[in-house]
């Protein structure tokens, strides 16, 4: 006779950070075509949209690719050093994404771990914890504190050593296909949402088990991920 079952974990939830918890993706693209105007590149918004989430270095390397110029790394570092400073410049028109506070509050009022997952460095991810309401300790993985970000999975297995659990018990919420593809590498379910601007056909393509159109959507509907609205 078998004994009883195992009582299985809480599910943790890594988020991503722009387009995610944070209405930062148009931003950021700005930032980019600012600081590769500098340098003498002149690309279309769109293209550069369809990169946002990958790793900084990675970025800059697909658009040389696509452009065929070459930069030094030096020259590739100064780059994303000019975006930093041109997001920075634009940091007050970010606010949070509909239902991000509320969404991160309700998973804390509950006990379910989470923590944030992010391409970006510090020098412009700490700026989000104010717009989110959460103290200088929240939980993060930023770009500086790994060797390789997204579409790498050393993001969200960092952040899921971070709260101490497996990456299989956790779940990766993420806007782009970046995202989804760290996820998958990471052995973690993922969630998509449209709010960065990618679509419904893209995340589920690339592993979005469900896709909701933001934080709000997603608590709203949180028992289709195994957690309760009510304790």
């Amino acid at each position: 006779m078998s004994g009883p079952l195992a009582e299985p974990p809480t599910p943790a939830l890594l988020f991503d950070l722009d387009g995610t918890l944070i209405d930062s993706v148009y931003q950021h693209v700005i930032a980019w075509r600012n600081a590769l105007t500098v340098v003498g590149i002149d690309l279309s918004v769109w293209r550069i949209h369809r990169r946002i989430g990958m790793s900084g270095g990675l970025f800059v390397s697909a658009l040389l690719r696509e452009t065929g110029v070459s930069l030094t790394p030096a020259e590739v570092e100064e780059l994303q050093k000019l975006h930093a400073r041109a997001y920075l410049e634009q940091v007050g028109s970010v606010r949070a994404l509909p239902g991000a506070p509320e969404l991160l509050r309700f998973l804390t009022d509950r006990g379910v771990p989470w923590a944030i997952a992010t391409s970006g460095r510090m020098e412009t991810a700490h700026t989000a914890l104010g717009m989110l309401g959460l103290p200088e300790d929240t939980p993060m993985i930023t770009r500086d504190m790994v060797r390789f970000a997204k579409p790498d999975p050393d993001l969200f297995l960092a952040a899921a050593a971070l709260l101490g659990v497996e990456p299989n018990h956790a779940m990766v919420v993420g806007d782009s296909v970046w995202d989804l593809l760290a996820a998958r590498r990471a052995g973690a379910l993922g969630i998509g949402l449209l709010s960065g601007g990618y679509g419904r056909d893209e995340l589920e393509r690339t592993g979005a088990f469900r896709v909701y159109a933001d934080p709000a959507d997603m608590l709203t509907r949180i028992d289709e991920l195994g957690l309760r609205q009510t304790i």
